[in-house]
């Protein structure tokens, strides 16, 4: 075939060739890929005018004008190198920012905002169009995923500058959440966009006002005629008690513009409302809060709708909260589609939703949440969320509809018929076969002394979502994928409780309020009485008791190959049928196995298979007809890393996506199971198959049993995957890179011990012990204090340290299970610096990217610290140790992949290993964007057998870089009542950010500022420090002295300063029977607290928590390190100017 040059092609597209010549061009598109997008860029060139023209009414023609003038100079003259013009002259588009991740228990769920700035990149950068994205530490901060990455804090200063220096035609803030939402509304406010000519792409920033503004949408429901609930907006406490006398008790409180609910609730009356109406004021960034007529009791449904510049909109999904109103949408058991809503309440309420879209002019996805009175046709609507929310990611899985995808595209002008999906356009509506369920992943495991009573606040860190044929099957899915030791609706907490007792319980919403009503329905208490304590939908509890009343029948019949094909039906697990019948869910397994009892699996196609197409998304069900063609290419499994939780975030799947990728560059099919719909990985897009499924043995060996994979990756799905290779590999499944043998030599303590010993590597003095009495005397030959916890965990779940023999008998009784099969580990506790590093092994050799060194000193565990990247304290010779222990164990443990080791380094430059985590960890994200090492991806290609030396690699330790990264965690201690504030070995973060600057201070700065830290230069701060800390505490309370901070301290503490020559006042603690520090942390004079306690001082303790809660109600920043506190006196002496007079030195 002759060359075909852009003249050509050029006539070809206006029409002016014969039909010959027109045949030959038609022949030559379709001989490959790389000529059908060389023809479909030219077109988009050539006619980008007149399509810009035909979608003005979006107001993009400012973001394309300076490419439209050149094209239309282009047009003019000669057409060589069209290509160049494109990239030279293209339009940039800041991509959304998505929310800081978990920042707070809402924005932890927003890893699923990642795909939107992938997307927008892949589609606008076959057309040179550069996007760029501004976010923190996920894997949209991947170089690769857009054309620059700013990882800067997301505050309107940053932002700015960054609009300022690259001077974007547009933004679309639309796809960062509220965030990202928030930032644009400042932008706008404060005239940067005026100044820098900026476009908002998509839904307008009238349209987000009118949303978003309490007091705007409710005039414009009003005008509508559109139901809203009596309330009025108050921009102060009196204000608001003023309100909520007229409008009358109970009330609900909703500060204006912030995210999951964050500061507001349910108030019965004065007093509370006083209290609540304070914090909930300070959170709002407009001092606004809206006082809500309260209708606990309602119906929940949330529609997600889609509209284009054209006014075609569609439903794209309606889901269906299991919880009445009054508990917050991201912690309520969510059922798409909705279950219990007659034909005309769903016409009635999506006509509601439509209208509500179309007259606020949203250009994208858009999520409308309403209330409905069960007994009537009375709604009310609750609120619009104008952008892609947390329910999209949800909505996006459950219908296999890509919202964030259409948001983007519909974004930059094209109408949703333009848009094709499989074999239907976005205009045609998704129809749902089946029924998803979404059950939030609470953090209350973790955090025992917590209160786990559910509100309109959020407090689920995470989410699991099943998909089943039938109700039942769905639920029973969902609960076996939450990883919380239940595979069934039944707990045996609730075993031993009386009827009354249940019956008040389930009064509350709580996250375990489902087992209770199950154990309910066992006793034979009427539904009736549960709905009068629930306001749970009759359907629901029905169907709650057909799995109850048919355990009674699988118990009867044990063995019974019909029951077993019916209980699977109806969803039920391996491990349950086990225990009803008495045998190991293993025993089960081969029971189907040898009668051929295996599910089949359909697919998520979006029109319920009315269209021939075929999406590689598939969830399993006991029927017939199996929807999954398995291909005859080798094919590897990757297991994903389930719901996020403390301890175990989206960093975990940014290493599995990218072993996702990495396998399908090396020419396997790559098979993903997961069930997380808020990741990445759980986006059909990203491998050639999606199995979205609970990550349990049975599960994962089903999908194994169709696919016959060549091998499964276990090692990059956090402790969720490492803990299923066990028992696959007993089932016969290749697991390759870290096999089950160097899991044990990591994780058994007996194994770990005899290779420390081998390889000469101290190791803090420990035991591992099996009963109370043994570990008493561990501790006595070890030496107090001692850090106790249990074996095989993750977030150093229920670690302590302790410093007595009566509080390890406590802890011993109280905190864990010590037996047998999980012994509790006692180990001699040495202060110093903590290190640790993320290390890749390929059987031979071993490869470092880089050493980060923690802030805080050991006894606060790792993911709470603040790490540093490259180390700021640290000797050649402590590095050289580290470097050493680093190969040495990961040749002698058998690691093949990834790895993490953290170390202590004591005041003797002593190099001591705490443990070997024998997969992907946390810092993976932190230390391959530091280091610019894909660790991911060099790590996936040694697991399927590439040596580091093939690779390119050659050195053991990386070059180090001339820059500071900075690592900082974010709490969310504000939405969980009742946690301690206190940092110690147990991981209380969920989740971080990144600071980088060429001076380390700096970078602390950025990173601080990151996590949402009010970093103040002035005003007080309030000190109550243990006795052993006092000396090294003076110098830091100097420092905030000299800097002009007024000090406030304990009467202990406030004495010793003030005999140190600091002028301090003296406040009374709660035990001393004064307020009077209580009172002062609420009027907000307080910048910082620091306190330490003494482990050994119980009295005093008290006294701490109190002080500690109490400043994080009222946004008070804690410090219980005085290492942070150091930090953060660096970064305030770098920021703040100091004053002097005239002839000071």
């Amino acid at each position: 075939m002759k060359e075909i040059d852009d003249n050509l092609l050029t006539e070809f597209l206006e029409g002016k060739l014969d039909e010959p010549a027109n045949r030959e061009i038609e022949n030559w598109y379709d001989a490959s890929e790389e000529n059908r997008r060389r023809l479909e860029a030219l077109y988009f060139v050539l006619f980008a005018g007149d399509r810009l023209r035909a979608a003005a009414s979006v107001n993009t023609d400012q973001a394309f004008r300076s490419l439209q003038r050149r094209i239309e100079l282009r047009r003019t003259k000669t057409r060589p190198q069209w290509r160049q013009i494109v990239s030279r002259y293209a339009a940039i588009l800041v991509a959304g920012v998505i929310g800081i991740p978990g920042c707070d228990a809402y924005t932890a769920a927003k890893g699923a905002t990642v795909q939107l700035t992938k997307s927008m990149a892949a589609e606008y950068g076959r057309y040179g169009i550069r996007v760029n994205c501004i976010a923190p530490a996920s894997i949209m901060t991947d170089t690769h995923i857009a054309d620059k990455v700013y990882m800067e804090p997301l505050t309107l200063e940053y932002v700015a500058k960054i609009i300022r220096f690259e001077r974007p035609d547009a933004i679309v803030p639309g796809l960062g959440g509220q965030t990202g939402l928030n930032l644009a509304v400042q932008l706008a406010k404060k005239g940067i966009l005026k100044e820098c000519q900026v476009e908002i792409l998509g839904t307008s920033f009238e349209s987000i006002e009118r949303a978003e503004d309490r007091e705007l949408f409710k005039e414009l429901c009003e005008s509508l005629g559109e139901p809203v609930i009596e309330s009025k907006i108050a921009m102060s406490v009196e204000e608001a008690v003023e309100v909520a006398a007229q409008i009358g008790y109970p009330v609900v409180l909703r500060p204006a513009y912030t995210l999951g609910g964050t500061g507001g609730g349910f108030v019965d009356n004065e007093e509370q409302l006083r209290e609540m109406m304070r914090h909930a004021l300070f959170l709002s960034p407009v001092h606004q809060v809206l006082v809500e007529k309260s209708i606990k009791g309602y119906k929940e449904i949330e529609f997600e709708v889609m509209r284009d510049h054209n006014d075609t909109a569609i439903s794209i999904c309606c889901m269906e909260n299991i919880d009445p109103v009054g508990v917050h949408t991201g912690d309520s058991i969510v059922v798409a589609p909705c279950q219990t809503l007659t034909n005309k309440e769903f016409q009635m309420l999506r006509d509601s939703a439509l209208k509500i879209i179309r007259e606020l002019k949203i250009e994208g996805g858009c999520n409308v949440q309403f209330a409905l009175d069960p007994l009537s046709f009375k709604y009310y609507l609750i609120e619009v969320n104008p952008r892609v929310s947390r329910s999209s990611a949800l909505a996006s899985k459950a219908s296999g509809y890509p919202i964030a995808r259409v948001t983007a595209k519909v974004a930059v002008g094209l109408t949703l018929d333009e848009i094709m999906l499989a074999n239907t356009p976005a205009s045609f509506e998704p129809t749902l076969d089946y029924v998803v369920t979404k059950v939030a992943r609470f953090p209350f495991d973790k955090f025992s002394d917590a209160s786990n009573k559910l509100g309109t606040q959020m407090k689920a860190t995470g989410e699991v979502m099943s998909i089943g044929r039938t109700m039942e099957e769905s639920l029973l899915k969902a609960m076996r994928s939450l990883e919380t030791g239940v595979c069934h609706i039944y707990h045996k907490k609730f075993d031993d409780w009386s009827d009354a007792q249940l019956l008040e319980y389930i009064k509350d919403a709580t996250d375990d309020r489902l087992y209770a009503i199950a154990q309910l329905i066992r006793n034979g208490i009427d539904l009736v009485l549960i709905y009068d304590n629930t306001k749970i939908d009759m359907f629901f509890l029905e169907k709650f008791k057909n799995i109850v009343e048919f355990e009674r029948e699988v118990k009867a019949h044990p063995m019974d190959v019909e029951t077993l094909r019916d209980a699977k039906r109806m969803g039920f697990s391996d491990k349950f049928i086990g225990q009803l019948w008495g045998i190991s869910q293993q025993d089960v397994y081969r029971l189907r196995e040898k009668n051929g009892l295996f599910p089949v699996y359909k697919m998520i196609d979006t029109c319920a298979s009315e269209f021939s197409s075929y999406v590689p998304y598939f969830y399993s069900t006991y029927e017939d007809e199996n929807e999954s063609v398995v291909s005859d290419k080798e094919k590897i499994v990757v297991l994903g890393s389930g719901p996020i939780r403390i301890g175990q975030g989206v960093e975990f799947d940014y290493s599995t996506v990218h072993a996702i990728w990495s396998i399908r560059e090396a020419g396997y099919e790559a098979i993903i199971i997961n069930n997380n719909p808020e990741t990445v990985s759980t986006d059909y897009t990203t491998s050639d198959k999606l199995y979205f499924e609970p990550l349990m043995v049975e599960d994962v060996m089903n999908v194994i049993h169709l696919e016959k994979p060549k091998a499964i990756v276990v090692s990059l799905g956090g402790q969720t995957a490492i803990n299923l290779a066990e028992p696959l590999a007993q089932l016969g499944v290749p697991i390759i890179g870290t096999d089950t043998q160097a899991i044990r030599n990591a994780e058994d303590r007996g194994c770990f011990e005899k290779i420390m010993e081998e390889l000469r590597i101290p190791q803090p003095e420990a035991e591992a012990v099996t009963d109370i009495e043994t570990g008493v005397k561990a501790a006595a030959r070890i030496g107090y204090p001692v850090l106790v916890r249990p074996s095989y965990v993750l977030g150093g779940r229920a670690m302590q340290i302790v410093s007595n023999e009566e509080r390890l008998r406590h802890y011993l009784q109280t905190a864990v299970e010590v037996n047998e099969d999980s012994p509790v580990l006692v180990d001699r506790y040495i202060m110093g610096k903590e290190l640790e590093v993320d290390a890749i092994c390929d059987g031979k050799d071993v490869f470092i990217p880089g050493i980060m060194e923690h802030v805080e000193r050991t006894g606060i565990h790792s993911g709470d610290s603040i790490s540093v990247y490259p180390t700021f304290s640290v000797s050649q010779k402590a590095k050289d140790k580290i470097i050493d222990y680093t190969v040495k164990l990961g040749l002698r443990i058998g690691i093949v992949g990834l790895y993490n080791i953290q170390f202590i380094l004591d005041e003797n430059d002593e190099v001591y290993v705490i443990e070997v985590n024998p997969r992907s960890s946390r810092t993976v994200p932190f230390l391959s964007k530091s280091t610019g090492v894909p660790m991911a991806h060099i790590a996936t290609q040694v697991i399927l057998g590439k040596t580091l030396r093939e690779l390119g690699i050659t050195e053991v330790y990386g070059k180090e870089k001339k820059r500071w990264y900075v690592k900082a965690p974010a709490f969310s201690f504000a939405k969980i009542r009742g946690m301690d504030s206190y940092l110690s070995p147990e991981m209380k973060s969920t989740g971080e950010a990144i600071g980088y600057d060429d001076k380390l201070t700096r970078a602390l700065y950025k990173a601080l500022q990151a996590t949402g830290m009010n970093v103040s230069n002035y005003g007080t701060i309030f000190v109550t420090i243990a006795d052993h800390d006092k000396e090294q505490a003076l110098p830091l309370v100097r420092r905030f002295y000299d800097l002009g901070f007024n000090i406030e301290a304990t009467t202990g503490t406030a004495e010793f300063l003030r005999n140190h020559g600091i002028r301090t006042r003296t406040r009374r603690k709660l035990s001393e029977g004064s307020s009077e520090i209580i009172d002062s942390l609420r009027q907000g004079h307080v910048s910082y607290v620091i306190n330490t306690i003494d482990v050994n001082q119980h009295n005093t303790r008290l006294d701490g928590y109190e002080i500690r809660r109490t400043a994080v109600e009222n946004n008070v920043t804690v410090f219980t390190a005085l290492e942070t506190v150091k930090v953060l006196l660096d970064v305030l002496e770098e920021i703040t100017f100091g004053v002097s007079t005239i002839d000071a030195k």
